[in-house]
Formats: structure tokens, C-alpha cells, sequence
């Protein structure tokens, strides 16, 4: 028990953030909720944002708690620093992940230095994510027990000097216990539907949400080999490997089959489009990475090579790869087999075993 420790826990009206704070209570810890608002609702109209909802639910637990609840708004802070550098991203033709830059801007910055400013010992948070320490005694990020829930991938960005502060109470669980946890405790929101969608802005439909932000620029789309068979609404409105969407219809004969998004002629305004899920132009057996983050220091050296697993893509699984750093300070990474829908834009994460060692930006 550690009656003296403070834990603040972002409590987002969700079953994960209200057993978390649960938990933390059982275990000792004196515990206070922080609600954070960090999209404004007629931003969103028509989509799926439900802030206030969310508020009453988070109200909800930490009465019956009996815990008090902070409420912050970082909308403007979430505008500059997470989606306005996202918009960004899908300007230049790439596909960012604002769940990652929301971690990194919000959740491990804004709510961590705002919760240490009113006294926390440590925040906590309802990842599905787990922390221990080297025998350094220096702190590493850990899979979640729930593979199929795991969201190291998402937290990459943390350092170990915040991991010394944050913790993950559920990241020990599987989502079944966690409901059955609320349910047992009589959480309203023991049911409640995990949150998906854009980070903090929830379910949107994907094209008309972001025209609003970024202007359309047609162009044609293409085969690779140059013939013209449709028209697009603008490079930014898709990402490699997309199938839906893309409006190709009207076709005949063979050219009936399905079209994935394979390249970007950015030079000519051209999407290229060819047939068959495992069509050759999906698959590369390389990449190079920048903006990389290590959480317990580079593995990487300029005279040799480091050996690990990682993920392009969340739910992936770990792919064998070879590391090198290039000479402008980037990393490229050989896979053992080919990957398919590289993404420019998108995280790649490195892991041996369950450690979460860092990550970086797909170029």
C-alpha cells in the first residue's frame, strides 16, 4: 500500500480509464480523474465526436469513486500540435497517425506536466501497456498481457524518464477482465464501446472530413503502365494499399477485378492503381525511417548492423528486419520477407521480444 503517492488518471468516460482508476484506489494510491477536452464538437459536425457524453460518463465514475475530477481543455493545444502538424502530413501525399503525435503532444506532455504542476507523484493512463525496469534500474516500455489489445505501438515516443512516472494499471489484463471488473463494480459504461476513430475526434467518414480542411486537387488515375481509367479527388485522400473508395466502377471484362492504391505520381497529380490484393507493386523489402525515437538510447551503430523485430502497422505482427543508420542520420530497415502497403507517413515500431525499444517515421 502507498497511501502518499498522488496519481492523477486521464479518465476519458471510457471502461479502461474507469478500471484503472479502480485499481489504483485498491492498491492504495490516492487517486483524482482529469478529464481532457481537446476537440471542439461543432468542429466536427457530422461526425461522431461525443465529448459531452463522455464528460457525464467520466462524472459518473469518479462520483462513484468518490474521487474528484479535474476537467482541462487542450483544444487548442491539440489544433497546433497534433492535427494541424497531421493536415500537414496529408498535404505533402503522406499518412500520418495522429494517435501517436495525440500520445506524444497530449497525453505524455500537455496532461503529464499539467498533473505534476498540481502535485501528482505520477499520472495514469488505460493503455494497454506495461513498464518495468533494467537492471540499471532504467525504465523500458512492455507489451500489454493482451496481445490482441497491445498498444506499445502507440507509445513509442515515451522516454524513460516520463515512463518513470506513468502508470498502466490494466496493462496487465485482458479486456474481458476489464469488463468484467466494471461490471462487477457497476460501472455505467461496463458496455460501453471502445472508443475508434481519429484521437479524440472519433469516427469520421474519412474523404468528406478531410476536405474540409484541404483543398481538392483531381487528377487522374492510372495503371502503372500509364493507362487512364478514372479520375481522383486529390493524393492526400489516400494512403498505399486502400481499396475502398477509390470509386472505379464501370468496369468491364478484366478490368472489373479489385483496384488497391500501389503509388503516387506526385509530379504528374496521378494515383496509381493496380489489380489484386497481392499484386507485386504492394510488396517492398526495404524502407527508410527518420525522426527516430529511442527510449533507453540507440541499439544503432555507424559501423554495424542491429537485428530486432518490428511492426509497420498496429496490429501487425513483429516482421524480422535488419537496422543500419544511413549516412544523413535516418535508418534503413531490410525485412526478412517482403511487406506489403509500406506507407509513407505511417510508424514503424522495434521490439525484441516484448520490450518496446523505439521508433520512427516512415519515409
Amino acid at each position: 500500500m502507498i497511501p502518499s503517492k498522488r496519481v492523477i488518471v486521464g479518465i476519458s468516460g471510457g471502461v479502461d480509464s474507469a478500471v484503472s482508476a479502480l485499481l489504483l484506489k485498491e492498491q492504495g494510491y490516492s487517486v483524482e480523474g482529469l478529464f481532457m477536452k481537446n476537440w471542439e464538437e461543432t468542429e466536427s459536425e457530422g461526425g461522431a465526436c461525443t465529448a459531452s457524453e463522455d464528460l457525464k460518463d467520466a462524472e459518473s465514475i469518479c462520483d462513484q469513486l468518490d474521487i474528484p475530477l479535474h476537467t482541462i481543455n487542450f483544444s487548442r493545444l491539440y489544433w497546433n500540435n497534433v492535427f494541424a502538424k497531421a493536415l500537414n502530413e496529408f498535404a505533402e501525399g503522406r499518412t500520418p497517425n495522429p494517435d501517436i503525435l495525440c500520445n506524444r503532444e497530449i497525453k505524455f506532455k500537455a496532461f503529464f506536466e499539467y498533473a505534476l504542476n498540481l502535485g501528482a507523484d505520477y499520472i495514469a493512463t488505460g493503455h494497454y501497456a506495461l513498464r518495468s525496469q533494467t537492471r540499471k534500474g532504467e525504465w523500458q516500455l512492455k507489451k500489454g498481457s493482451d496481445p490482441s489489445k497491445d498498444q506499445s505501438y502507440f507509445l513509442y515516443t515515451l522516454s524513460k524518464t516520463i515512463l518513470d512516472k506513468v502508470l498502466f494499471p490494466i496493462g496487465g489484463l485482458h479486456k474481458k477482465e476489464v469488463r468484467e471488473t466494471a461490471k462487477k463494480s457497476g460501472f455505467i459504461n461496463h458496455e460501453k464501446k471502445d472508443s475508434t476513430g481519429i484521437c479524440f475526434i472519433g469516427e469520421q467518414k474519412f474523404q468528406p472530413f478531410l476536405s474540409r480542411f484541404l483543398p481538392l486537387k483531381p487528377g487522374s488515375i492510372e495503371t502503372p503502365e500509364g493507362k487512364v481509367i478514372s479520375e481522383h479527388l486529390g493524393l492526400s485522400f489516400y494512403t498505399i494499399g486502400q481499396r475502398q473508395g477509390l470509386k472505379i466502377g464501370g468496369q468491364k471484362g478484366a478490368l472489373a477485378a479489385p483496384w488497391y492504391v500501389v503509388g503516387k505520381d506526385f509530379t504528374r497529380n496521378s494515383l496509381i492503381v493496380a489489380q489484386g490484393k497481392e499484386h507485386p507493386l504492394l510488396y517492398q523489402s526495404s524502407l527508410k525511417a527518420k525522426d527516430l525515437h529511442w527510449i533507453n538510447g540507440s541499439p544503432l551503430s555507424p559501423e554495424g548492423e542491429f537485428v530486432c523485430g518490428a511492426k509497420i502497422r498496429y496490429r501487425q505482427k513483429e516482421q524480422a528486419c535488419k537496422l543500419n543508420l544511413s549516412s544523413d542520420g535516418q535508418c534503413v530497415v531490410q525485412f526478412e520477407t517482403p511487406q506489403r502497403a509500406i506507407t509513407p507517413g505511417q510508424s514503424i515500431v522495434f521490439y525484441q521480444s516484448d520490450i518496446c525499444l523505439g521508433g520512427g517515421m516512415i519515409q
